[in-house]
């Protein structure tokens, strides 16, 4: 129980690293998606709202992971006895649920300006433009050295944003010079479903934690190999992989040896079986061992 403990305390103490970078983007995010929203208003630029919409899911992603890390750190109870880790998953969830929604009313805005284009005010996009640049390159700046799944997340989501910006100060440029409104239409329905693809596809790996799906980089066959190298190992059975929330990786398993082996033999052999798991990022591991002439109750689970 206490190297378990190690692990998880280890872990929480990365989350609480990053509470105060998570802050700082998140100040930054919503400041300037409310200038963007009333930009994009006056501006008449649906590619500025189609940006907007982004930022205020990066505002609501960071609010809610900022909130959640603290939520983390809470340690387990008789409620939630593997803790409060799992909760970050939600702002993961939430959010998603808004950039579709959003999305998809992006979409027929936009969709629709490409049958009667409407002329934004390109000097105004651009001045927006520059402003996107500075406040996310800041964000990105803060957070770019974060250590936590939360902080890694939000960097590439920020600087998307910084790349996003740059093509709106482009694509103003280009309107400056070229009589053609039916390219910010054109832009918005682009970068919304460039967002889309994205959003549905983290969307569908949150599922997938939700549902205990096998961590991405656990290598189920390359273990398998290393057991049946193990001449001390009759059988593994009843192994169990699944991430608590994206970062924090959960293992347990049934480890059968000869009748006749000695407790000083199964201590090392347990020993040996935890660390493999933890050099392949297997944070919490349980191992139950069991005897040949056992007949486990698990076993045709």
């Amino acid at each position: 129980m206490g190297h378990h403990n190690h692990g998880h305390e280890h872990h929480l103490h990365h989350h609480d690293h990053g509470l105060g970078n998570i802050r700082v983007a998140f100040f930054l995010n919503i400041t300037f998606t409310l200038i963007e929203i009333a930009g994009g208003l006056y501006t008449n630029s649906v590619t500025i709202l189609s940006d907007a919409l982004h930022d205020l899911g990066d505002s609501l992603s960071l609010g809610m992971s900022w909130y959640f890390e603290k939520v983390a750190r809470r340690k387990r109870d008789a409620s939630f006895t593997y803790g409060y880790g799992r909760f970050s998953l939600l702002s993961a969830f939430i959010n998603a649920l808004v950039l579709i929604v959003g999305s998809v009313f992006i979409l027929k805005e936009a969709v629709g300006r490409l049958w009667a284009p409407e002329q934004p005010d390109v000097q105004g996009m651009f001045v927006l433009a520059l402003i996107g640049v500075l406040f996310n390159g800041i964000a990105v700046y803060r957070m770019r050295r974060g250590k936590t799944m939360n902080e890694q997340v939000m960097t590439w989501h920020l600087m998307e944003d910084v790349l996003g910006w740059v093509a709106v100060l482009i694509l103003s440029v280009v309107m400056y010079f070229v009589d053609a409104p039916v390219l910010d239409p054109i832009f918005s329905v682009l970068f919304t479903l460039y967002i889309l693809w994205h959003v549905l596809k983290n969307f569908k790996q949150t599922l997938k934690i939700f549902l205990q799906a096998k961590p991405v980089h656990f290598d189920m066959e390359a273990f398998e190999d290393w057991v049946d190298a193990q001449k001390e190992i009759v059988e593994v059975h009843d192994l169990h992989a699944w991430s608590m929330d994206g970062d924090f990786d959960v293992l347990s398993l049934h480890v059968v040896v000869a009748d006749d082996m000695k407790q000083e033999a199964i201590m090392a052999l347990k020993k040996k079986v935890r660390a493999r798991l933890q050099s392949m990022e297997m944070e919490h591991v349980t191992i139950e061992v069991e005897f040949e002439a056992e007949r486990c109750a698990l076993v045709d689970c």
